[in-house]
């Protein structure tokens, strides 16, 4: 299927493009259907590795099938919502085409998810079955009356994934510290999830179009309060067709490092979708250490990287790598956060000292169109740009809080459109409308939140977000809603969060605090509020510092002036 294109839009980047094509005839199917065909044309090229085990496309597509079958065993039907708080590891992927196989939707979260955070997830998506590890069934557990829609929740263990002595030594080193699951416990444990399935006798799949609903994933849009995006098939397959149009050289066989979560838009939709369904092999990373990321270098070779600019830091820091041959190389991608001009010096100068023929590209995406949507061309990377529009997608820049676009060289918010432009808002029509505005061209356009500049030939530069947002570690944090966690403690009067220049997660989270009259700012109230919000906020999220203060800084019309305090804390690390 083609995706139309706008008569009024300029493109002055189109004599850039190079060999990528400005259009593109889209899959006008499901993901499991382009992951499907990819099975019936290689059935043995390997879909993925995982800690010492390899599945080839023809076992990963039966694997689907079962974990289909089973879901539909349970009852899960067309459009229900189906969680899934997994690390990248098979069950995971099973279970994300699984669930676009019966129709249904993947509701994606991160499953190192405060219990706060996890009941809103499932409240939100109204999610009839939720999947998670052996290791977080407590945190669902102590929030299960309170999702009254999950009906099951399905508990993994790494160790089914693994062959039986890596099983075994999976035992006896990390697999020790988790607890054993309760025998009375409310769940269904994952061999029995897929043994029940086998009693669905007919075919498990429901027929589905490529513009219908497939998955969730969570960002906090303009306002800064999280949401779910609701994104289609078509959504998923035009940024896998879009991404590999980008290289020339990538083949069926060739191996992604899959080090980025599949919660997250730029890890579900490029390090695993994109590659899937070209025939890629994926080589699943569950958790990143830095330690591990040298070892994974050197056993792998793999042929692209895709990951955010603190991912590229720790390869920086790590010692003992001077024998690294990193040759293997096509691709390294940058994207979830800015990239400073000085990081990509060092990385592209360590991509050299390891035998590399290519520089890391910059580029830049949001969540409302699953993830990237412009890259840096290769040879053509202008300092401070994240690149231009990859085909069928356009961009341009507006005056802030209007439709009006604004000369090139000026400075705007970004606003886009494209064929992975997301269905909407879950839940928030009201914000679905702020952000997806139709203008006098015609063309439905994304307002980002973000302000940027459009060079003449179509080159984007971004400058800041008119959002308050906090990146670190590539995961976006929104200080309003660490606040109003803060906020409620029996201690806090007041609150202020923001983000902390910080050299490895580009940014860390710091929190200033008013204590309520007659409290005292001792070590014991501090550490009260460190213990409560470790319950109710994700670990990435965590404030590194609660600093007290009798008073916090105020505007003039009585709102909290945090860029003053971002102001002093940019001049103690200046």
């Amino acid at each position: 299927m083609k995706f139309p294109r706008p008569i009024q839009v300029k493109t002055p980047w189109e004599p850039f493009m190079g060999h990528i094509p400005m259009h593109l005839d889209y899959p006008e199917c499901t993901m499991v259907e382009c992951v499907e065909k990819i099975a019936n044309a290689h059935p043995e090229a390997i879909a993925y590795d995982f800690m010492g085990s390899h599945t080839s496309y023809r076992k990963a597509v039966e694997d689907i099938r079962a974990c289909a079958s089973a879901l539909r065993a349970l009852g899960v039907k067309e459009d229900d919502r189906v969680t899934i708080a997994m690390p990248n590891c098979p069950q995971a992927v099973s279970m994300f085409y699984a669930v676009n196989m019966v129709g249904a939707v993947a509701n994606m979260i991160h499953p190192l998810s405060a219990e706060g955070e996890i009941e809103f997830y499932l409240n939100d998506s109204k999610s009839v079955a939720a999947l998670t590890l052996d290791q977080f069934y407590g945190k669902f557990a102590a929030i299960r009356e309170r999702t009254p829609a999950l009906k099951t929740l399905i508990i993994a263990s790494v160790k089914d994934a693994l062959k039986p002595l890596l099983k075994l030594g999976y035992a006896l080193t990390e697999g020790r510290s988790i607890p054993a699951l309760p025998s009375d416990g409310n769940y269904v444990t994952w061999k029995k999830f897929l043994a029940d399935g086998k009693s669905f006798g007919s075919d498990p799949r429901v027929k589905r179009a490529a513009q219908d609903p497939a998955a969730i994933l969570y960002s906090g849009g303009t306002t800064g309060v999280t949401k779910g995006i609701l994104l289609s098939n078509l959504n998923f397959n035009a940024l896998g067709a879009q991404v590999f149009s980008t290289q020339e050289n990538l083949h069926v066989g060739d191996s992604i490092l899959s080090i980025m979560p599949m919660f997250h838009g730029f890890g579900l939709g490029v390090s695993i979708h994109t590659f899937l369904m070209f025939g890629g092999r994926c080589i699943l990373v569950p958790r990143f250490t830095p330690k591990t990321y040298a070892e994974l270098l050197r056993k792998h070779h793999p042929n692209l990287i895709a990951g955010v600019p603190t991912l590229y830091e720790a390869l920086l820091r790590i010692d003992g790598l001077d024998d690294l041959d990193l040759s293997c190389l096509k691709g390294m991608f940058s994207g979830g956060d800015t990239l400073p001009v000085e990081l990509k010096r060092r990385i592209d100068d360590f991509l050299i000292k390891h035998k590399a023929s290519i520089e890391v590209l910059e580029g830049y995406g949001t969540t409302e169109c699953v993830t990237a949507s412009c890259l840096t061309p290769k040879g053509k990377a202008r300092e401070g740009s994240i690149g231009i529009p990859f085909p069928d997608t356009y961009y341009k820049i507006v005056k802030p809080g209007t439709q009006q676009e604004v000369p090139y060289g000026t400075e705007g918010e970004i606003v886009l459109a494209g064929p992975t432009v997301m269905l909407e808002y879950v839940n928030h029509p009201e914000e679905t409308a702020n952000t997806l505005q139709k203008h006098a061209d015609g063309v439905t356009w994304v307002h980002t939140g973000d302000l940027g500049v459009m060079d003449s030939d179509g080159f984007i530069y971004f400058r800041q977000r008119i959002k308050r947002m906090i990146v670190t570690s590539g995961y976006n944090v929104y200080p309003s809603q660490i606040e109003n966690i803060l906020d409620a403690h029996e201690a806090v009067h007041m609150s202020c969060v923001i983000g902390v220049k910080d050299p490895y997660k580009m940014q860390k989270v710091k929190a200033f605090v008013v204590l309520k009259p007659g409290v005292a700012p001792t070590e014991a109230v501090r550490q009260s509020i460190l213990d409560y919000c470790r319950k109710n906020i994700a670990r990435y999220a965590m404030p590194y510092e609660i600093e007290f203060r009798t008073e916090l800084p105020k505007t003039l019309v009585g709102k909290v002036a945090y860029r003053i305090l971002e102001e002093e804390e940019a001049k103690k690390t200046a």
